[in-house]
C-alpha cells in the first residue's frame, strides 16, 4: 500500500527514531567536543588550536560528503546510508578516544566528518521530506526540536562523566551509547519502502543540474552561507563578548545556554510563519532579524537581563533559520531532487559554520574587541538579506 505520498507508506517508527538518533548523534559527535577539549589539551599537551582545527576539519568533510549522501538518499532511501554513518560515528569516536598522537586524533575527526554527513540533519531531512510530503514541515519541525535538545542533554552528561573519569574513558562510554541508540534505530526504523520521487514541478523540470546552475539557486546559497557564517560566529563569540563587558563565565554560559532554549522555542513558531508568509519574504525577514539581534548585542553593554533576552531572541532566529534551510528547496523546486539539491545548498553554509569560530576569534583583536566584531557580523547579515531578495522564484513560460 505504499503510494508516493500516501500516509500508509510512512514508516510510523521513523520520526521518533530520528528524534532519538539526532539528539544522540549531535550530542556525542558534536557537542561533547567543546566540553572535553580543555581536558584533552591539558592531558596531551596538544595545542588547543590544533584540536579545534581537527574538529572544524570534520565539519568541512561533512559539507563535501553531504552532496554525495544526498544523491544516494534520493535514489535508494536513508536506511543504508544512515546505518553505515552510525557505525562510522562509533568508530570515529573510539579512534579519537584512543589516539596516541595528534595525526591519529585528526584522522579520527576526518572520519567523524563522514559520519556527520550520513547521520545529522541533512539525511534525516531528506528522509522525512520524501516520506511525509506534503506535511513535511511538521515532521522537520519535530525532528529539529529534538535535535535542539542535544546540547541540553549531552553537554551536562559529558561534563558529569568527565568529572569522574578521563576524557578518553568518557569518549568510550559515549561511543557505546551512540552504538546502542543509533545503529539499531537506523537499521530497523528506516526499513520502509522508499516512495518513488514525485514528478518534477515545472520549476524543476530541467532536472537537478539545471536548478543547481540557476541564478536563483546561487543567490540562495550565497545568502544562506553569509547568514550561517554570522550565526555561528555569534554563538561562539557570545561568551568572550560578555567576558569583555565584565560579566562572569557562569553568567556568560547561562546566556549562551538560554539562547539554545530560544532555538527550540523559535522552531515551534516556524510552521505558522510558513503558512503566513511568502518564501522570499520569509527568507529575507529571518536573515535580516539575525542581523538585527547581532547589531543589538554589539550596541548594548548591559544590563545582564537585556543581554540574556537578546541571546534568546538570537536563538529563536537561529532555530527558524535551520528550518528555513530545510524547506528552502521544497518551497521553490518541489521534492523531486531534494537530497541532492539540499546537499549542494548546505555544503557552503556548513563550511562557513566550520570556519566562523576561527574567523571570529582571529578578527576580534584587530577590530578592537568583540563589540566591533558583532558590528561587522551584523553588516554581513545585512548583505545576506539583500542577496536573499534575488531568490524570488521566476515565472517563466515553458519553452515551445
Amino acid at each position: 500500500a505504499a503510494t508516493g505520498t500516501g500516509v500508509r507508506s510512512r514508516p510510523r517508527a521513523a520520526l521518533p527514531a530520528l528524534c532519538a538518533t539526532q539528539i544522540t548523534s549531535w550530542g556525542i559527535v558534536y557537542y561533547a567536543f567543546p566540553v572535553l577539549n580543555p581536558a584533552i589539551t591539558a592531558d596531551t599537551g596538544w595545542p588547543a588550536g590544533a584540536t579545534t582545527a581537527a574538529f572544524s576539519a570534520a565539519l568541512l568533510v561533512s559539507a563535501i560528503a553531504g552532496i554525495r549522501v544526498g544523491r544516494i538518499i534520493d535514489h535508494r532511501g536513508p536506511r543504508t546510508v544512515m546505518t553505515a554513518g552510525s557505525v562510522l560515528g562509533v568508530l570515529s569516536v573510539l579512534i579519537v578516544a584512543a589516539a596516541p598522537n595528534l595525526p591519529i586524533f585528526i584522522a579520527g575527526w576526518l572520519l567523524a566528518g563522514l559520519a556527520m554527513a550520513s547521520t545529522f540533519y541533512q539525511p534525516a531531512f531528506a528522509a522525512l521530506t520524501r516520506w511525509w510530503a506534503p506535511d513535511h514541515v511538521r515532521a522537520l519541525t519535530i525532528v529539529t526540536l529534538a535535535g535542539g535538545l542535544a546540547s541540553t542533554v549531552f553537554a551536562p552528561l559529558t561534563a558529569a562523566l568527565a568529572a569522574h573519569m578521563s576524557w578518553r574513558a568518557t569518549y568510550v562510554v559515549l561511543a557505546s551509547v551512540l552504538a546502542a541508540v543509533t545503529i539499531p534505530a537506523h537499521a530497523i526504523a528506516l526499513n520502509a519502502p522508499w516512495p518513488k520521487a514525485p514528478p518534477a514541478t515545472a520549476r524543476a523540470a530541467g532536472g537537478a543540474d539545471q536548478v543547481a546552475r540557476s541564478r536563483q539557486f546561487w543567490m540562495l546559497a550565497a545568502a544562506l552561507t553569509l547568514s550561517a557564517f554570522t550565526v555561528y560566529a555569534v554563538v561562539v563569540a557570545l561568551v568572550p563578548l560578555m567576558l569583555e563587558r565584565g560579566f562572569t563565565t557562569t553568567e556568560a554560559a547561562w546566556a549562551l545556554g538560554l539562547g539554545g532554549a530560544g532555538q527550540t522555542l523559535g522552531r515551534t513558531l516556524y510552521a505558522t510563519l510558513a503558512r503566513r508568509t511568502g518564501v522570499t519574504a520569509r527568507t529575507v525577514a529571518l536573515i535580516a532579524l539575525g542581523g538585527l539581534t547581532t547589531a543589538a548585542l554589539a550596541l548594548a553593554p548591559g544590563p545582564y537581563t537585556l543581554l540574556v533576552a537578546l541571546s534568546v531572541a538570537a536563538g529563536m532566529v537561529r532555530g527558524n533559520l535551520t528550518l528555513l534551510q530545510a524547506t528552502a528547496i521544497t518551497d521553490r523546486w518541489g521534492t523531486t531532487h531534494y537530497g541532492r539539491l539540499s546537499g549542494l545548498l548546505a555544503a557552503p553554509a556548513t563550511a562557513a559554520s566550520a570556519l566562523a569560530p576561527f574567523a571570529g576569534a582571529a578578527l576580534a583583536a584587530p577590530l578592537g574587541g568583540y563589540p566591533h566584531l558583532f558590528g561587522l557580523l551584523a553588516l554581513v547579515a545585512g548583505l545576506a538579506a539583500l542577496v536573499a531578495l534575488a531568490t524570488r522564484p521566476t515565472r517563466r513560460a515553458p519553452p515551445g
